[in-house]
């Protein structure tokens, strides 16, 4: 997961609609880099999908536009 995100914000990667993210108040409060990316290595649900890899660029959730745009480019 950390080779994933790389020098990339980990709080991109969280996905607030999780349960253990709500129950953890991690809008709020975040965690700090290295407990997000433990947890979640711990809880796959707790990263946010989909989520597009193509070169330097990666896209959370399903946007068409820019699906389209990314895969094309």
């Amino acid at each position: 997961m950390d080779k994933l995100i790389g020098k990339r914000d980990y709080l991109q990667f969280l996905n607030p609609r999780n349960e253990l993210y709500r129950e953890r108040g991690m809008k709020a409060n975040p965690p700090p880099r290295e407990e997000a990316i433990r947890l979640m290595s711990q809880n796959p649900n707790l990263i946010r999908r989909p989520l597009l890899i193509k070169g330097g660029t990666i896209l959370f959730g399903f946007d068409e536009t820019a699906w389209t745009d990314a895969l094309d480019g």
